[in-house]
């Protein structure tokens, strides 16, 4: 029984077992604490944790949706152990667990660390969801084929992803000359802030498929709003501009589930934490609103 002597629980949004507990919930919180390949600032690995402890200090009522998301249930898991195979062993522990928590009817929210774990909970969903589409996210291009001799290093992550899905991403404004050449030959749909501005919500919500996939690089924000990320961009997207693009999006499509990477809490006011995990509130409210 609820105790008002101790505080609540630690796992998101601070939820007592009637919302939180596995069974009834339908929202699975994956907390996975690794950047064993970050090339910039460190300390994504600390993200997921800052995420959750800044959970607790949501008001479960968001205001901006006209919504109470915790009432579908939201169970967080224990956080996910490091591999030490290395980055695809990595990506090969997340895939397999995003699937088992999905072919349970979890809706699977994943929390980085670095963006690589991204690529496991994709492929994980790509496999279940025939003709799924990619909402990426991003400030940068994340297209090598192959960075600092590994193939899923976070400066790869899109590259990988796009091999299982047709990737459409915002945020754009930092890339390698071949990662440039590559979008123009490919015809891909990568859309910096100003072109997607210029393009519009609607716009870039009719090139994705009826099932979505969402992931989320914090850097894709602009690094007035979210400072701790290990290689912020000037020049990036807006809360509100982001959150219009979700709703959007979540009007016309079924997210099938997101993540949310990047977090380096120790490089930036603890309020990026707390927009973050308002992000993650806002999208599950999103994607699971009737």
């Amino acid at each position: 029984m609820p105790d008002e002597r101790f505080f609540p629980p630690r796992n998101f949004a601070a939820l007592e077992a009637e919302h939180s507990d596995y069974a009834r919930s339908r929202v699975v919180i994956l907390p996975v604490p690794y950047d064993s390949t970050a090339s910039g600032w460190v300390g994504s690995r600390e993200g997921p944790a800052a995420i959750i402890d800044a959970s607790g200090n949501m008001e479960l009522y968001d205001i901006g949706i006209d919504a109470e998301p915790y009432l579908v249930g939201i169970h967080t898991m224990p956080e996910v152990a490091l591999h030490s195979g290395g980055p695809e062993a990595m990506v090969e522990r997340v895939e397999q667990i995003v699937g088992e928590l999905a072919g349970d009817g979890k809706f699977v929210v994943t929390l980085g660390g670095e963006h690589t774990v991204a690529v496991g909970a994709a492929r994980a969903q790509a496999k279940r969801v025939p003709g799924l589409s990619v909402l990426a996210f991003d400030a940068n291009a994340d297209l090598r084929d192959t960075y600092l001799d590994s193939r899923y290093n976070h400066a790869c992550t899109l590259r990988r992803i796009s091999e299982v899905a047709p990737v459409t991403q915002v945020g754009l404004r930092s890339a390698e000359r071949e990662e440039h050449d590559y979008i123009r030959e490919q015809g891909l749909r990568f859309y910096s802030p100003r072109e997607f501005r210029a393009a519009g919500a609607e716009a870039i919500a009719a090139q994705l498929a009826g099932d979505v996939y969402i992931t989320f690089d914090l850097d894709a924000f602009d690094s007035s709003v979210v400072s701790a990320v290990g290689t912020p961009e000037p020049g990036g997207l807006h809360w509100d501009e982001v959150s219009d693009l979700l709703e959007t999006v979540a009007h016309g499509h079924r997210i099938v589930g997101f993540d949310v990477t990047e977090l380096a809490p120790s490089l930036g006011p603890r309020a990026n934490a707390q927009l973050a995990a308002k992000l993650v509130y806002r999208l599950i409210g999103l994607a699971l609103r009737e």
